[in-house]
C-alpha cells in the first residue's frame, strides 16, 4: 500500500517545495490537485521535472470540484505524460445532466483506450435550496455503478455513515483513498485526532491487500503549514500512523 500526500494539503507552498517536503519525509508519491490558480500544477512538463528530480511518481491526479468534460480530458493527457494511472473526479452538479451523461457513457471507453482509472469520489453532503442534494451520482450505489471509486473518509463522517461498512460496500471498486479524521463536526483533521476508526480501516485495507494509494488529505490549517517544523512533524506523524496500523 503506497502512501501519498495530496498537494492541496499544502496549499500556499510552491509545487517544488511540496515535492521536497514529500521526499524528505519519505512519501511514496504525490497526489496532484489540478488548481487553475496554481499554473505550475497544470504544467505537465514542470511536474514531470519535479517528479524525476525527487524520484516521486504521480500516484493520482485530482480534477477540481467544478470540473467539466474538457477538464477531465486535459487530466487524461496530463496523466499520460506523467505516467499516472488514477484520475479522481467529483460527482457532477445536480443540474449538469450533460456532464453526468458523459461521465457514465464515455469514461468507460476512455479507461479502456488509455488504460487509466478514472474514479468517482464521494462528495460533500451539501444541499441546494436547503433540501436538494447539490450533486448527482453521490451515493454508494452510484459509486459502485461507476466501477472505479475514491473514498474520502471525512466525507463519510460528514454524512454520518459508518466508515467500515462503506468501505466493505466499495472495496471491490476502490482505487484510491483520501484519509483524514473528523473531530467536533469538522473534517480533514490530523489522523490521530477525531472519532473515525482509522486504525481498523487502515488495518482492513492492508489485510485486503489494497493495491491503490492512501493519500493524506488534511486542511493546511490543521497541518499548521505556517509553522514549517510543526507541519513536517504532523506529516511525519500521519505517515507513521498509517504505517503502524497497516503492519498491525
Amino acid at each position: 500500500m503506497k502512501i501519498a500526500i495530496s498537494t492541496d494539503s499544502l496549499m500556499g507552498y510552491g509545487l517544488n517545495r511540496i515535492f521536497e517536503f514529500a521526499k524528505e519525509i519519505g512519501f511514496d508519491g504525490i497526489d496532484l490537485m489540478l488548481d487553475k490558480k496554481n499554473l505550475d500544477s497544470l504544467d505537465a512538463d514542470y511536474v514531470s521535472k519535479l517528479s524525476t528530480e525527487t524520484g516521486l511518481p504521480i500516484l493520482a491526479i485530482q480534477t477540481s470540484d467544478n470540473a467539466k468534460k474538457k477538464d477531465v480530458e486535459e487530466a487524461v493527457k496530463m496523466a499520460k505524460t506523467l505516467g499516472a494511472k488514477v484520475i479522481i473526479v467529483q460527482p457532477p452538479k445536480i443540474l449538469d445532466r450533460k456532464y453526468a451523461d458523459w461521465l457514465k457513457q464515455e469514461v468507460p471507453n476512455i479507461r479502456k483506450i488509455e488504460n487509466i482509472s478514472i474514479a468517482l469520489e464521494n462528495a460533500q453532503n451539501k444541499l441546494w435550496l436547503g433540501f436538494i442534494p447539490e450533486r448527482a451520482m453521490n451515493n454508494i450505489n452510484e459509486l459502485k455503478r461507476f466501477k472505479h471509486a475514491c473514498l474520502d473518509t471525512s466525507r463519510v463522517a460528514e454524512k454520518k455513515e459508518d466508515l467500515i461498512n462503506t468501505y466493505n460496500s466499495l472495496s471491490k471498486f476502490l482505487v484510491h483513498v483520501h484519509i483524514s479524521n473528523y473531530h467536533r463536526n469538522k473534517g480533514y483533521q490530523l489522523l490521530n485526532k477525531g472519532s473515525l476508526p482509522l486504525e481498523s480501516f487502515i488495518s482492513k485495507l492492508a489485510t485486503d491487500d489494497f493495491k491503490g494509494a492512501i493519500s493524506i488529505k488534511i486542511t493546511p490549517k490543521n497541518l499548521e503549514v505556517r509553522e514549517k517544523d510543526r507541519m513536517m512533524k504532523n506529516l511525519e506523524d500521519c505517515k507513521k500512523f498509517i504505517e503502524k496500523y497497516e503492519n498491525a
